[in-house]
């Protein structure tokens, strides 16, 4: 019974291998690009099956050519020598040829698979929700490796599948034909083997395959975890690098050291465990092979000495031996690749799941409605883990009346403003938004992208959306009139700016951008009270059309409002917004 519940999973799991890859693989040479794609598949199979023609007529060559050495024949002799200079260059046309078909595919397959992947990473803000849900590890080492690594092996055991089909077929006819019947004696019994030849082949390759695989089977595991470890140990240190300052300001360098130690170890840890799987199945499956290197002449060896045919012949049965005992050897030689292409498939269909799953969390209805209001219609937050946030929460924000939300850290306010924001999947209810309204919304954290300056303050729109003068003013008016003059400067502003610096920035960005509706949370709070009135005159100044929610603790900014609400702990725990006149 445990055998057979051991064969069914195995089973199982190839049938989820090879679903999960057409799932993946077909649907590029479905999409648009269909015909491209097609085409050069064709071509990358056609030049495999040429090689395959190539194979053989080699096969056919070694037979007169050694014949011609052994009968001593000079006409034939040299003739044969032009046959194969002949074939040489057509071996080595195709192989440049196939080359370029094939990285031409894969980089046309890339930038597809890439554009759907991201494309789907993008939409709803999955990117955003996968983050908060901790549902999937280094989204950007499966975009960026993965799905380059998927595209090769896929192709790769693809066409050798291919080939080897082909090359079982083109051979097995001539081995069963050159190899003759084998006569055994056996308890006083003549037994005739016809085609012996191919038959030892087909024990040899079956024996082979089901040792490789049992030797090979934990490299499947091993390859899923070693990746997602080398992916850490590499987030650590873009993260170290990005957090360079604050790390060196508390001489963290020693914390950081030990941690990336750690992490470091676990890499070598898996690696070792990877290293020594590999070397088993690489011992195996080399001994296999230097063994099927002779192992032909031996088998063959009985019928020549007994004068069946000639040296010619000979070399051909072998290598027609070599070729049809290396085609049902696929996987023997092939499996190490197979271990990682399940691990990349695994990685993948895993990210696509996430996405899916953050795609589907749509608890709070974010839309539009022909009201001028901002309101909230039976809205109830959670935490992740289901622990109740707020409850039946009815906010109205009415146009042209500058609104607070205020409370004690960690009471929910950041997390309001993301249900605002239609973030927060967590939920029920409906967050309503006035139809065609701009709004804007600016985080205590901006974000600026990398690159030049003019695209940091324009973000998120085009860069050409403002003019050289308009953004000028912009910064000149929040105290960055020296960055003026950098705005076609490259950098990685984030780590250029002071956090004050970046949120000042931020309000350049809404002076550009003029939005009916203004969201802030915590946005001025690395700045001190004096620039946070300043920055704040401004924008009632500026954007007098503009509605203005904040959200913050600091006393100071209830003269810039004309209501206040009041995040607090209502009965039974649960949050509540209390309205007073700011």
């Amino acid at each position: 019974m445990d055998s057979t519940v051991a064969g069914a999973t195995r089973l199982g799991r190839a049938r989820l291998f090879l679903q999960d890859l057409w799932r993946l693989a077909v649907p590029y040479f479905r999409s648009e690009d269909r015909w491209p794609a097609r085409a050069l598949l064709l071509a990358v199979i056609a030049i495999n099956l040429f090689n395959v023609f190539l194979s053989v007529q080699f096969n056919l060559w070694y037979g007169r050519f050694y014949n011609a050495l052994q009968l001593k024949q000079w006409d034939d002799f040299v003739r044969e020598l032009w046959i194969f200079s002949g074939l040489a260059a057509l071996f080595i046309a195709a192989y440049f040829a196939l080359f370029y078909v094939e990285q031409w595919l894969q980089l046309r397959w890339r930038r597809w698979l890439t554009t759907r992947f991201v494309d789907s990473w993008l939409t709803g803000r999955a990117y955003y929700r996968v983050e908060l849900a901790h549902s999937v590890d280094n989204p950007d080492q499966r975009i960026a490796d993965d799905i380059r690594m998927f595209i090769a092996l896929s192709l790769s055991l693809l066409t050798g599948l291919l080939s080897a089909v082909v090359t079982l077929f083109s051979f097995l006819f001539l081995l069963w034909t050159m190899s003759g019947p084998l006569a055994l004696s056996l308890f006083g019994t003549e037994v005739v083997i016809p085609g012996y030849l191919v038959w030892v082949a087909l024990l040899y390759a079956i024996a082979g395959t089901w040792l490789t695989h049992v030797i090979g089977r934990p490299l499947v595991d091993l390859n899923f975890r070693r990746q997602r470890m080398e992916a850490d140990f590499r987030f650590d240190l873009v993260r170290l690098r990005e957090n360079a300052e604050p790390v060196a300001l508390f001489s963290g360098e020693a914390r950081e050291g030990a941690a990336l130690g750690a992490r470091f170890d676990k890499v070598i840890d898996i690696w070792w465990g990877y290293v020594r799987a590999r070397l088993r199945l690489a011992l195996f499956t080399n001994s296999y092979s230097q063994i099927a290197t002779i192992f032909p002449y031996i088998v063959a060896a009985p019928r020549y000495f007994s004068g069946a045919f000639q040296l010619g012949q000979f070399i051909q049965i072998a290598e027609q031996f070599g070729q049809v005992q290396s085609s049902l050897s696929y996987f023997v030689t092939a499996y190490t690749d197979i271990a990682e292409l399940g691990a990349v498939i695994g990685r993948l269909r895993t990210f696509e799941r996430a996405i899916a799953d953050a795609g589907a969390a749509h608890g709070i209805d974010h839309r539009s409605h022909a009201g001028p209001t901002v309101a909230t219609a039976d809205l109830s937050l959670a935490l992740p883990d289901g622990t109740p946030l707020l409850d039946d929460l009815r906010l109205e924000l009415p146009p042209g009346k500058a609104t607070l939300i205020a409370g004690a850290a960690g009471s929910g306010k950041t997390t309001l403003f993301r249900a605002l924001a239609g973030l927060w999947p967590w939920g029920r209810g409906a967050v309503n938004m006035p139809a065609g309204a701009r709004v804007l919304f600016l985080p205590q954290r901006t974000y600026l992208p990398i690159g030049r300056l003019r695209d940091a303050v324009t973000y998120p729109a085009p860069p050409d959306s403002a003019d050289d003068a308009a953004i000028s003013a912009a910064l000149q008016a929040v105290g960055l009139g020296p960055l003026a003059a950098r705005l076609d400067e490259a950098a990685h502003w984030a780590l250029r700016l002071s956090p004050g610096e970046q949120q000042r920035l931020a309000v350049a960005r809404a002076l550009l951008y003029k939005p009916d509706w203004l969201f802030l949370d915590e946005a001025t709070a690395s700045m001190d009270e004096t620039d946070e009135a300043t920055l704040y005159r401004l924008l009632r100044e500026r954007l007098p059309d503009t509605t203005i929610v904040s959200i913050g603790h600091r006393p100071s900014l209830r003269q810039w409002h004309e209501r206040l609400l009041t995040m607090r702990r209502g009965p039974g725990g649960r949050r509540e917004l209390v309205e007073s006149t700011a």
